[in-house]
């Protein structure tokens, strides 16, 4: 299964990318969130990859963060909910919105993003209402560059074995520090934080 994508971007749409990686073109579906922040053509890109099979294709699903990619995959294991159904709900809400529509029992937010009618609201509510807070952001805070870094970090370090509340005060020393650092180099600090702790 491919997980992940690094390469150049050769062509950018809405909803779709093609991301030429070692001479080779994969053709990336994305929610909105991801098109508005990717960059240009040309550029270079990394993304987080579901691959969804089906016996006559198989579909990429790619991701700027953890946050996005595991809200995706709680949402198709809602029953009919699919990947294209999950793409549309997170290119028509902020990722905290639906946190909070989820926790706070409010369906009818969901039911203003296109294809999603009430049903699928109240049962995309009802089945993630105790699957979200245990994995994702509990707050409603609008998604920024700060937070998306901050997100991620935590994501990578509690799966590399870390206990959370020892890289909750590692990473949030590390951004208080310096705000402006990129995933990469917050990364690294906060594993040097950790190893001398």
């Amino acid at each position: 299964m491919i997980a992940a994508l690094r390469g150049r971007l050769m062509e950018k749409q809405p909803a779709r990318l093609i991301v030429d990686v070692a001479g080779v073109g994969y053709d990336v579906q994305v929610p909105l969130s991801t098109y508005g922040r990717i960059g240009d053509v040309g550029g270079d890109v990394s993304l987080r990859v579901y691959t969804h099979v089906r016996e006559e294709q198989i579909a990429l699903f790619g991701f700027l963060t953890a946050l996005e990619q595991q809200i995706f995959e709680r949402l198709i294991s809602v029953n009919g909910i699919g990947p294209k159904v999950a793409l549309a709900v997170l290119s028509g809400i902020a990722p905290g919105d639906l946190v909070a529509s989820v926790q706070g029992n409010e369906p009818a937010r969901l039911t203003t993003i296109p294809g999603i009618g009430r049903k699928t609201a109240e049962r995309i509510v009802l089945e993630l209402r105790d699957r979200l807070p245990a994995a994702l952001p509990v707050s409603a805070d609008p998604v920024t560059p700060g937070s998306i870094v901050r997100a991620d970090l935590l994501s990578a370090l509690v799966n590399l074995g870390y206990q959370r509340p020892v890289v909750e005060k590692a990473v949030g020393d590390v951004l208080k520090a310096q705000p402006a650092a990129t995933f990469d180099e917050a990364l690294r600090q906060a594993l040097g934080r950790l190893a001398r702790a």
